[in-house]
């Protein structure tokens, strides 16, 4: 049971949905790219990939990915000195320790978790080249790569902008990531959620700027201080930049946002001034953040095979780690206090981790998305809301939280629309068994359903006045729509 307790109370990694390390001195060339290894469990073996990407301040985020336990994103500490690399997955309970071997190519050492101790060799993953073919061979629209300014802090966002062929003037629509830093494409094990959304809409007639979180890729800035209200200057900036093209029409440019990055969306269209054309929400929050990140621990712990007694003991330290950090607003004094309450519940982690730790847990985004309210400005959104989420989404319960942002809309008379996706999981993707074969292999892809929803709604919503009604999307049951004539049926499963 202790075992189950250490992993569940790191689920708490879950606040920051990133892992920022202490910068190690400097190696000639950073880890950046995918390792996948087999880990070998007893009756068989797993795949397991780790995505690691350098950051501009110095520092790394990375992540685990599972595909045969339908584990995506699960955060990843990196501690590298030399060639000497240490990964951590706490929410795993596991921890790979070992070198890093001809420039990069090979991660070799021994992976550990409670049941498993054993040698791991992990390979650098080639890049895909049927993704490249897919999303870079001249594509049927204008593709360029741009940087803009954010005039709130000064910091200069790299991305990508696709106009579609033709005079225009295009509607258009901005992309905003979910939790973490994230580059442009929103890659995950080779799968480029962000790439596939703006090739299909592009390619649709509706132009797309995606671009590259704060601190990561292109873009300058220190994504580990920032908090969601933060990310809503930025998606402002990018707004802005798409409005100023000349072959987009400034009135018809709004906003999708995927997990995080839809709350970011709606905060957007929350604030006075020139707000979206639309608000496209791909599997928002509609829960206290607090309550998420508790409910997200939940599933996990389940997920792992623990029993009621151990969920609920993970979940009373997580409680009273919260309470601390809200009862005390001053770091230097809340650090010490986190770090005494996590090396007191027998974590079995040395007082330098549990320091590390507190200072994640106090940082600038946890201590705002702890008491972050989704809900609470809903009543000032000024736009139409289009509201997805997928039944098999472990991370945001459609239940939990589209629901009640549907609600919330509802209840304040604003326009909106919401869709379940039967079988779609966190990142938008069917099943498995549905992904296309590409030169003999499967390609993971982003639900076409999903797509084509997206695309009906966004050209309906930004219709030039005079414009016949565009062919909408029949389905079964009723419209649950408010304020407005309805035009796409609600999916129900």
């Amino acid at each position: 049971m202790i075992r189950f307790i250490r992993t569940a109370l790191f689920l708490l990694i879950l606040l920051t949905q990133y892992t920022v390390v202490l910068a190690a001195p400097p190696v000639p060339t950073p880890l950046n790219g995918q390792w996948r290894g087999p880990l070998k469990l007893l009756g068989g073996e797993i795949t397991i990939v780790i995505t690691i990407v350098p950051l501009t301040n110095g520092t790394y985020y990375a992540a685990l990915d599972a595909p045969q336990q339908r584990i995506s994103r699960m955060p990843v500490e990196v501690e590298l000195k030399e060639d000497n690399l240490t990964l951590r997955i706490e929410q795993a309970g596991s921890s790979f320790v070992g070198k890093v071997q001809d420039d990069g190519a090979t991660l070799s050492g021994t992976w550990k978790q409670p049941g498993v101790n054993g040698p791991m060799v992990l390979k650098r993953a080639a890049t895909s080249t049927q993704a490249v073919t897919r999303f870079k061979a001249t594509p049927p629209y204008r593709e360029s790569n741009v940087s803009f300014i954010n005039p709130s802090t000064k910091n200069h966002l790299a991305g990508t902008l696709t106009i579609p062929a033709g005079e225009g003037p295009f509607a258009g629509v901005v992309l905003i990531s979910d939790s973490g830093p994230q580059t442009r494409d929103v890659e995950v094990n080779g799968y480029r959620m962000f790439g596939q959304v703006a090739d299909y809409l592009t390619r649709h007639g509706i132009a797309v700027l995606r671009f590259d979180d704060r601190g990561v890729g292109k873009s300058t800035g220190n994504y580990s201080t920032a908090t969601t209200a933060d990310f809503v200057t930025d998606a402002q900036a990018a707004m802005n930049f798409l409005r100023s093209q000349p072959l987009v029409a400034a009135y018809r440019v709004g906003l999708l946002g995927h997990g995080e990055g839809a709350n970011v969306a709606l905060l957007a269209a929350a604030t006075p001034g020139r707000v979206p054309a639309f608000v496209v929400s791909l599997a928002g929050y509609g829960q206290l953040g607090s309550e998420v990140l508790r409910r997200q621990q939940v599933e996990i712990m389940r997920l792992i095979g623990a029993d009621p007694s151990q969920v609920k003991a993970a979940q009373d330290v997580y409680q009273r780690t919260v309470d601390v950090i809200r009862q005390t607003p001053d770091n230097a004094v809340a650090r010490p206090k986190v770090a005494s309450l996590l090396t007191g519940a027998n974590m079995g982690i040395d007082a330098n981790m549990a320091r590390a730790r507190a200072a994640q847990l106090t940082s600038p985004w946890s201590r705002y998305f702890f008491d972050f309210n989704p809900q609470a400005k809903l009543d000032k959104v000024q736009c139409s809301v289009l509201l997805l989420n997928g039944t098999s989404d472990l991370q945001v319960s459609t239940k939990r939280n589209m629901v009640p942002l549907y609600k919330a809309l509802r209840h304040a008379k604003r326009s909106a629309t919401e869709y379940k996706l039967d079988g779609i999981n966190h990142l938008f993707q069917p099943a498995p068994s549905q992904w296309p074969m590409i030169n003999g292999v499967q390609q993971a892809i982003f639900s076409p359903e999903g797509l084509k929803l997206i695309h009906t709604w966004v050209s309906q919503e930004t219709r030039p006045p005079g414009d016949p009604l565009p062919v909408t999307v029949k389905r079964p049951g009723p419209t649950r729509k408010t304020n407005r004539t309805p035009s796409i049926t609600k999916a129900r499963s």
